[in-house]
């Protein structure tokens, strides 16, 4: 669980999550507004219009990405990033591919990271 390898995975996890997730409350970082033209752009400035999901998971990315920079409860933060995780894998998958790898370095870190941790999670399923 302490191995240098789960450490760095923890740590760049946590890091994308904060500042990420950070952008999403505030953007601070060059973006380039949706292409209403594609389904990832409609679907994105659909997110946008309700005025609270991006501000919410924002919120939720900082939390988790500090728990893991902070190793506090990272198996609790691990399971509350596991559905975050999987959204940003389909929404890159079914209407946005070049923004794939990214997504799946964070299911994967996400994935290596649970299992890292199964042993906190084994009486879950006892």
């Amino acid at each position: 669980m302490n191995s240098m390898f789960t450490k760095i995975i923890r740590i760049a996890l946590g890091l994308a999550l904060v500042v990420f997730g950070a952008n999403m409350i505030h953007p601070y970082l060059p973006m380039d507004a949706p292409d209403t033209n594609t389904a990832a752009g409609q679907f994105m400035n659909s997110l946008g219009a309700t005025g609270y999901i991006f501000p919410v998971v924002g919120v939720l990315e900082v939390i988790i990405g500090g728990m893991l920079l902070l190793k506090n409860w990272v198996a609790f933060a691990l399971i509350l990033l596991a559905p975050i995780s999987i959204n940003i894998l389909l929404f890159h998958l079914f209407l946005d591919i070049p923004g794939l790898i990214v997504a799946l370095a964070i299911v994967v870190f996400n994935t290596i990271l649970i299992y890292k941790h199964w042993q906190q999670y084994k009486p879950l399923f006892y």
